[in-house]
């Protein structure tokens, strides 16, 4: 079997391994490795194909850090949260469509929101997007005043100076899911709320609104909850001891929906023969087939594109203000939901 490529003592290839292995100066590998002008297209090839055999790959990271700009956009994000994980991937997709890389930082139980912005300052991120940050607004004022800050999926009110908002409307997205389960024939409708949240209040106040307008004031019914699986199956348990239960569940994202349901199957309960129920995010817990779960999506690639947009102008033009972007929410109906019985 022949040997794996590589350096001749096994180690990771460098410049000067390529250098060696094309007969070439390492100056000369640097040029071609940086796309920079000063080598013919046959001496590029060479080298090329010199690197290609030897399995060298370019750090750069390292080359990024030693020139004056980073060119890095620190992403915080909630490692936990499916939808954080998909705006995840396409923040990747916008800034490299721009000339940036993302750098990223998660959010723990054994790992703070400070912990993870540290982090990334350390790399010397020149800007950062929080997903869904609960940092006070002292925080972000702060980290606002020291490079572009992008908050993603929170609402800040009042507005902080420095701090640029991207998010979904909400409230809109709980009316939308309200609209559907009303159409449907559904009248007793719960919300298994999300606590605190960012994004819990608009929804909460999207579910009331709409059931308000709908005329169904007194069928409101706000469950306590939150963002995982496991605050949607104690909310369920506990609506399944109450008479009369819900025809319908609107919960506050997907992994509170799924728990939900998990609770729902195992008490012998049919979803959507005896409960309709609603997520929120479209994230990739939603589609699963065996979830199939009716929800309101958000616009994630629109999300990301906008926040990497925001960052990348302030960089290149420091004058860029900050301000507010929200999108518009879509329903997605699948399985989960159907006509009151």
């Amino acid at each position: 079997m022949p040997p794996s490529p590589g350096a001749p003592d096994g180690r990771r290839p460098t410049l000067a391994d390529v250098a060696a292995r094309a007969g070439v100066s390492t100056a000369l590998v640097s040029i071609v490795m940086r796309g920079a002008k000063g080598a013919s297209p046959a001496t590029r090839e060479r080298v090329l194909e010199a690197a290609r055999g030897i399995g060298y790959r370019p750090d750069s990271r390292a080359r990024l850090l030693r020139s004056n700009r980073t060119h890095l956009i620190g992403v915080q994000f909630e490692i936990q949260e499916p939808f954080h994980t998909d705006l995840v991937e396409q923040l990747y997709a916008a800034a490299e469509s721009v000339g940036y890389q993302i750098a990223l930082s998660p959010v723990a139980a054994g790992r703070s929101e400070r912990q993870a912005v540290e982090s990334l300052l350390g790399d010397r991120c020149e800007a950062l997007i929080l997903l869904g940050p609960r940092a006070p607004a002292a925080r972000l004022a702060e980290l606002a005043a020291l490079l572009p800050l992008v908050s993603v999926a929170r609402r800040l009110r009042p507005a902080i100076e420095g701090v640029h908002v991207v998010r979904t409307a909400d409230d809109e997205g709980a009316r939308q899911a309200v609209d559907h389960l009303v159409a449907l024939g559904h009248r007793d409708i719960a919300h298994i709320d999300g606590g605190r949240a960012p994004g819990a209040a608009e929804r909460r106040r999207g579910y009331r609104t709409a059931m308000n307008r709908h005329g169904l004031a007194d069928r409101i019914r706000v469950l306590p909850g939150g963002l995982a699986a496991e605050d949607g199956a104690a909310a369920a348990t506990a609506l399944l001891a109450t008479t009369p239960r819900p025809g319908a569940l609107l919960a506050f994202n997907d992994a509170c929906a799924t728990g939900a349901l998990h609770t729902l199957f195992r008490a012998g309960v049919p979803v959507p023969g005896e409960i309709s129920v609603v997520g929120f995010d479209d994230s990739r817990l939603a589609r699963l087939p065996h979830v199939d779960l009716t929800t309101v999506a958000q616009d994630i690639p629109r999300m990301a594109e906008l926040a990497v947009t925001h960052v990348t102008a302030r960089l290149e033009a420091s004058d860029t203000p900050a301000g507010e972007e929200v999108v518009a929410p879509r329903l997605v109906t699948r399985g989960t939901t159907a006509s009151a019985g």
